[in-house]
């Protein structure tokens, strides 16, 4: 593990106790600023780009993850840093995710109002831009409030969160297949009500009397640049963990057309597996995060767990490639469930041990995060370009050795066990 006095805001002796309320709100958060964006982008906006442009819907969802990538890119770095620099009576990272929470909310409203693929993307497009100015200080109150001795256990409420945002998005989002409008409208409630609430319970201090930051150019340096300096098992961390995301969304950015198209599911069916598939990592993902974070808190392992787990991801994914049937993608489900939660209960952990500056936690925190915006991206394009030039069967193999060179990364991380 990272020594103690290295990249944290609270030591192991501040923190006797698990500071469990605050775990509470890392799980609701995420759950609710995932879980809308994960069941719009994988379920409900090609459901709706299929109903505007049927004959030009791979390539317009492969040009929405474009737009993602771009917007929320630029977006959760600004926004981490700015973040970092705020001074309030309610902290620095509350009002971002308030404020982020509702407009988030409001632009999931417009885009199922939208009746253009023009307008669908201008909104994706501002929507991406709000959502990632509540994912970068959200994340960042584990490196500002959270004890290293407790930051396995901790991640872990995050990691619940985010299987829940992952997987339960699918099963709300896959009863709404036909009627898209009211699905991205009641996930919006999701976002909202989950932003404010878990705002509400984190009960972040006042840091009125932390040095305001004077912008010169030190500052813009620290606060506003990609790290330079110690930043080697931070970058192996970023490259892993944007090789794991792509993975999983050169399989999950076209899970709704594998059943129909792939598999040849009329709708009633495709609903019904996306609905069981949706389950099982769930499940699956729930059990084995909160499993996973304890005992690397008591085993004091971070890298290893994240390395096997995405290894284990590229595993999964390669049951379709054998046969074009939904079991397969239900044995994807169970083994990718298992290596997600592993994933998702000690990833953060392992972030934000390897971070150069806690200074500047919640920017560079939001760098690595980018890689969830990024992988969400790259993964749709690969798959793109692997189904129209070799087919559907194509994208299941090319997923395994995405993962696999991802996991060898994470491994080559020194300055965490």
């Amino acid at each position: 593990m990272a020594q103690e006095n290295s990249t944290v805001g609270v030591l192991d002796s501040q923190q006797p106790k698990r500071p469990i309320k605050l775990g509470f709100a890392l799980l609701i958060g995420p759950a609710c600023w995932l879980g809308p964006y994960v069941g719009v982008s994988a379920t409900l906006l090609p459901a709706k780009i299929g109903q505007l442009a049927p004959a030009d819907k791979v390539p317009l969802v492969a040009a929405a993850s474009a737009i993602a990538m771009t917007v929320a890119t630029i977006a959760n770095i600004i926004a981490g840093a700015l973040s970092d620099v705020t001074r309030s009576k309610h902290g620095k990272r509350t009002p971002w995710i308030v404020i982020n929470s509702i407009l988030s909310a409001l632009c999931l409203v417009a885009l199922s109002m939208a009746t253009s693929v023009t307008m669908l993307l201008i909104v994706w497009g501002i929507y991406q831009a709000v959502l990632n100015a509540v994912v970068a200080p959200m994340i960042a109150q584990i490196s500002d409030r959270v004890a290293p001795k407790w930051r396995g256990t901790i991640s872990s409420f995050y990691g619940i969160g985010m299987a829940f945002g992952n997987y339960g998005s699918g099963i709300i989002a896959s009863q709404f297949i036909d009627t898209t409008e009211v699905g991205i409208q009641v996930l919006a409630a999701f976002a909202l009500i989950g932003g404010l609430l878990s705002a509400f319970l984190a009960k972040e201090p006042s840091n009125l009397d932390e040095p305001r930051v004077k912008f010169d150019a030190a500052t813009i340096k620290q606060n506003f640049m990609f790290p330079t300096k110690g930043a080697r098992d931070y970058y192996l961390a970023l490259a892993g963990k944007l090789l794991m995301v792509t993975g999983q969304y050169v399989i999950v950015g076209y899970q709704l057309y594998i059943f129909t198209d792939y598999m040849k599911l009329g709708k009633a069916a495709t609903a019904a597996s996306i609905a069981t598939m949706s389950s099982i990592l769930m499940v699956t993902g729930i059990l084995f995060t909160a499993l996973a974070g304890p005992i690397s808190d008591k085993m004091h392992r971070l890298k290893a767990p994240v390395a096997l787990t995405t290894v284990l991801l590229g595993v999964g994914a390669f049951f379709p490639f054998f046969d074009a049937k939904p079991w397969t993608m239900f044995v994807y489900a169970l083994v990718a469930g298992i290596g997600m939660g592993a994933y998702n209960a000690v990833d953060q952990a392992l972030n934000v041990a390897v971070l150069p500056n806690p200074n500047s936690a919640a920017k560079d925190l939001g760098i690595i995060n980018m890689a969830n915006t990024l992988g969400q991206v790259f993964g749709p394009m690969i798959a793109a370009v692997a189904i129209s030039t070799m087919g559907y069967k194509a994208m299941f193999p090319v997923e395994t050795a995405i993962c696999v060179v991802g996991g060898l990364l994470i491994m080559m991380i020194k300055r965490v066990k």
